[in-house]
């Protein structure tokens, strides 16, 4: 009885989840029209044209500059 009961829930719980992958009310609109989106404008110009000053925080990570900073950061004898 109970194995009839468990496939009769599983054959149910299957009907159930194939009716509702579709939907009579969703429609496709294949047809519609797209248009591409408007260009990025230019990002404002807020340094006036002055070079940014180098910071060390966003310096390339190369061993010249890094033998660079560890003789900065020794002692000077």
């Amino acid at each position: 009885m109970k194995k009839t009961f468990l496939l009769g829930l599983l054959a149910a719980s299957l009907m159930l989840s194939a009716t509702s992958c579709s939907n009579p009310d969703y429609t496709k609109e294949e047809d519609m029209a797209s248009k591409p989106l408007p260009p990025i404008p230019a990002a404002p110009d807020t340094t006036g044209g002055k070079a940014a000053p180098e910071n060390p925080a966003t310096r390339e990570i190369t061993a010249p500059n890094a033998t660079e900073d560890i003789k900065k950061m020794q002692p000077v004898m």
